[in-house]
């Protein structure tokens, strides 16, 4: 399909354009159950007339509570199919979030499985929905013409990650998944015989607009440090996966055990991380246990990605700088470097957003724009107000992150870590990095805490702790204590990314 979308489109034309040219090719490996193109785009098609059945309507919003598995995706296809929205909530959310999120939300139906509604009848925000279904259709009965969508329709709602204040749940129409799809696809660079495994839920789904299978991983990612490496390996190993799409935490945690156990998975040719900053001595450890795959670590968002990528090759090379080197703004996104600044912008042009641009080489807020960025928010208009800025049509989204341009694209922090001093803005970052090259730490950062650079450190072996004090001490004279903790917490969506918020919270409780 060219990149030009007609007024009228709806986002599953592409997953039933690829079922009809690969109706016998696996679409998605679970467990032991495999399910063809053809004979899911039948399924998704009787389950989109069941819907209609039942009662969900064009523009409802529909609440999916359904795990990563064959029925979750027939289940988004068919609202896609109807015009109907598919609302998601991350599973780990509080009882206390997913009641705001509900009423945020407002859906007209809810659909999980046997325990997603056994849940949902106890819970007060989940209950006062409407209508209430499970995983299992109905063929019987002629099926009903479906309503026609348009490209500016909305197909999808997702809350991103966050516990405080009005939930921000990003609006996905027809149309940006499409422009999504676009500028993922030169990434992930699909072959005929690719065999995937997507942990990343919204490749999958790009996965089946591209003829390509997928290969569910038997990771459960509500609790990531469950994760059991070996079962990974078994299934690359027994159904011949190429590709592996997901987070650094699970990209690490095979690549350890592959080392450590000194076996390889050769079937690998290509590796995609993205959702949190690699650093290069993590980058060596994804090359040793991969030494023949194509390995990329994409930078993005859930409002823009992808950004930029960079190969694993060129991070290791990288000189230790001010930065973390994510490489080459990718062709679909548009990066502005402007003043950080802790208030909402407006710039009424393109000429008032260029004032706020910092010198060549200078760290200020990264900013995006791009057909693929998404431009709204359902009922936050705060949230539009403090992350969005609109030159005319055209929409540049506020990342929140640090950064600068210099060819490529280097990080230096969340703006909101940066450390100010004498000499200007210290990033977080440098010394993120720096910690991770020595030996028997798990994971560092460093914080102003009353008033001095203090360094945090987890240790993966406690044994190292004192070799550990007087390695970071001789990086730098200015740390004023060293504060070791059991655990940093990490993001719940990737286990990833440093949670600066919790931590902060955790230091002031005495850890």
């Amino acid at each position: 399909m060219e990149n030009t979308l007609p007024d009228r489109f709806n986002i599953t034309d592409l997953f039933h354009e690829a079922a009809r040219v690969n109706a016998g090719k696996p679409a998605i490996i679970y467990r032991e159950k495999r399910i063809s193109f053809g004979a899911l785009e039948t399924a998704v098609t009787q389950t989109a007339a069941h819907f209609l059945r039942k009662g969900i309507r064009k523009g409802d919003r529909v609440l999916v509570f359904v795990p990563m598995s064959d029925g979750l995706y027939r289940t988004v296809l068919a609202l896609f199919r109807i015009g109907a929205v598919a609302v998601f909530l991350d599973e780990w959310v509080s009882v206390k979030r997913l009641v705001e999120c509900c009423r945020l939300a407002q859906c007209a139906a809810f659909i999980g499985t046997f325990k997603g509604r056994v849940l949902a009848r106890l819970l007060p925000g989940l209950r006062s929905i409407p209508l209430h279904l499970g995983l299992k259709y109905h063929t019987d009965g002629a099926v009903p013409p479906f309503p026609e969508t348009k490209r500016d329709d909305v197909a999808l709602i997702t809350f991103t990650t966050g516990s405080t204040g009005t939930p921000k749940a990003a609006i996905r129409t027809h149309g940006l998944l499409f422009e999504q799809f676009q500028a993922l696809i030169p990434l992930i660079d699909p072959a005929p015989g690719d065999i995937c495994m997507p942990v990343l839920p919204i490749v999958l789904l790009i996965n089946l607009g591209a003829a390509v299978t997928s290969v569910i991983a038997d990771f459960n990612p509500r609790k990531p440090d469950t994760m059991k490496p070996e079962r990974i390996a078994a299934q690359v190993r027994g159904l011949g996966v190429t590709t592996i799409i997901a987070s650094p935490f699970f990209v690490r945690q095979l690549s350890r055990y592959l080392m450590d156990n000194a076996l390889f998975l050769n079937t690998i040719q290509k590796i995609l991380t993205g959702g949190a900053p690699v650093f290069p001595a993590e980058a060596v450890i994804y090359r040793d246990a991969f030494p023949q795959a194509c390995i990329g670590i994409v930078y993005g968002s859930t409002e823009a990605e992808p950004m930029s990528m960079i190969a694993v090759d060129e991070l290791i090379a990288s000189e230790p700088g001010r930065g973390l080197n994510v490489g080459k703004v990718e062709p679909a996104a548009t990066i502005k470097i402007i003043a950080i600044s802790d208030d909402n912008i407006t710039a009424t042009n393109e000429e008032a957003l260029s004032a706020l641009e910092v010198a060549s080489g200078e760290i200020g807020e990264i900013i995006v724009s791009g057909k693929h960025v998404l431009r709204d928010y359902l009922n936050n208009p705060e949230a539009l107000k403090r992350n969005k800025i609109f030159t005319g049509d055209k929409c540049w989204h506020r990342t929140g992150d640090s950064g600068f341009l210099n060819g490529n694209l280097f990080l230096t922090g969340r703006c909101t870590s940066l450390i100010r001093t004498s000499d200007g803005l210290l990033s977080t970052f440098l010394f993120e990095n720096q910690f991770q090259t020595i030996n028997g730490v798990e994971m560092g950062t460093v914080m102003q805490l009353d008033g001095q650079l203090t360094a945090i450190i987890e240790l993966g072996d406690s044994a190292q702790r004192n070799a550990v004090a007087a390695a970071i001490k001789s990086l730098s004279e200015a740390f004023g204590e060293i504060v070791f903790v059991s655990k940093i917490p990490r993001d719940p969506r990737h286990n990833s990314k440093i949670d600066y918020e919790k931590l902060r919270i955790l230091l002031s409780r005495g850890n």
